[in-house]
This record gives structure tokens, C-alpha cells and sequence, in this order.
């Protein structure tokens, strides 16, 4: 389980661009601390997010940006 989550909304800042489809929830940022990635290269970290996530990011995100980071980094 992560020990910090956070969901960040950066469509705003993307408006009118490629991917815009005016929902304004288009572009996002995670940014999540778990120990499960003490070990893991940070393309690893990101595939464990988008195992977690399935298809939501598919169905309306067009970017999602993962920072990923184990505690103490």
C-alpha cells in the first residue's frame, strides 16, 4: 500500500492542445511513495502503477506523468 498519494489534475495547463477533448481531465500526475518500490528501477515502478491502474488511464487520459519513489528518496 502506498504510504503517500497524490492525483494531480494538469489539464488546465494543456487546454486547446493535442489530447484536449475538453473534459478537463485529459492530462494527469501521479505521484506516489510505496516501499514495494525499494529495489525496483523506475521503469519497473511504473509498470507496477499501470498494473494497478488497468485500462482507467486508456478510457480518457491522454498523459499521465507516474513519479514513483520508495520511502526516504
Amino acid at each position: 500500500a502506498p504510504t503517500q498519494l497524490a492525483v494531480i489534475n494538469d489539464s488546465a495547463r494543456h487546454h486547446g492542445h493535442a489530447g484536449d477533448d475538453g473534459s478537463g481531465e485529459s492530462h494527469f500526475t501521479i505521484e506516489i511513495e510505496s516501499p514495494a518500490f525499494a529495489g525496483q528501477s523506475r521503469l519497473e515502478r511504473q509498470r507496477m502503477v499501470n498494473r494497478a491502474l488497468g485500462d482507467i488511464p486508456g478510457q480518457r487520459v491522454h498523459a499521465l506523468a507516474i513519479r514513483a519513489r520508495a520511502p526516504g528518496e
